[in-house]
């Protein structure tokens, strides 16, 4: 993707999804390239639920967008990780997909995670990943404090030759060197995660 200038403007607003409308309005101003589909911002910010709450109920929509300058704009001004605090999350998926297992795309799914810190290897890697490729829903970057990571969720866990390679491509990418897992999100619902992943590159 071709690095464009963002938005100089400084966005004040106490919501991500109000800011993000803000920075996407200035962007929009700089004049559209046009991305191949459209994708959309989510966050979840997470406090202490209350009881019988749901997961999911603290995820929010942010903004849809599709250009390059809405990117980069949104992306510069307010979807850094580095800006999350504490137990939140950012999540990148293809617009109509929601980042929840339950979601037809996701249903059959999985996801490929690195562990990171939340240093510039962190920004680089969730960046590094905007990726058109089909199989690909979307990435979501956590901050937690045992430790920060990126999952990048696909949508057919069960093809392993495809699984691997886009595996092997993300680490390419984000040149990434440690070994990585793949994990299915039917394990993860049913809080039978396999030990060490169903795949590993």
């Amino acid at each position: 993707m071709a690095e464009v200038e963002t938005a100089p403007a400084a966005v004040a607003a106490t919501t991500p999804e109000v800011a993000a409308t803000e920075a996407g309005a200035a962007a929009e101003a700089k004049g559209p390239h046009k991305l191949h589909r459209q994708w959309t911002f989510w966050y979840d910010i997470q406090s202490k639920p209350k009881p019988g709450a749901a997961w999911g109920t603290s995820l929010k929509k942010a903004y849809t967008f599709d250009t390059v300058e809405e990117f980069w704009s949104l992306y510069d001004q307010i979807f850094r990780p580095s800006k999350l605090t504490g137990n939140a999350d950012f999540h990148l998926f293809k617009a109509g997909v929601e980042p929840k297992w339950e979601d037809p795309e996701c249903a059959n799914g999985g996801k490929w995670t690195v562990p990171c810190n939340r240093k510039a290897t962190f920004e680089t890697m969730w960046l590094e990943t905007f990726d058109e490729t089909e199989d690909i829903c979307g990435i979501v970057a956590s901050v937690r404090q045992r430790g920060d990571k990126l999952a990048l969720w696909t949508r057919t866990a069960s093809n392993e030759a495809v699984q691997v390679n886009i595996g092997k491509k993300w680490k390419d990418v984000i040149d990434y060197n440690d070994k990585i897992t793949y994990t299915f999100h039917d394990d993860s619902r049913r809080e039978k995660p396999s030990r060490g992943g169903r795949y590993t590159v």
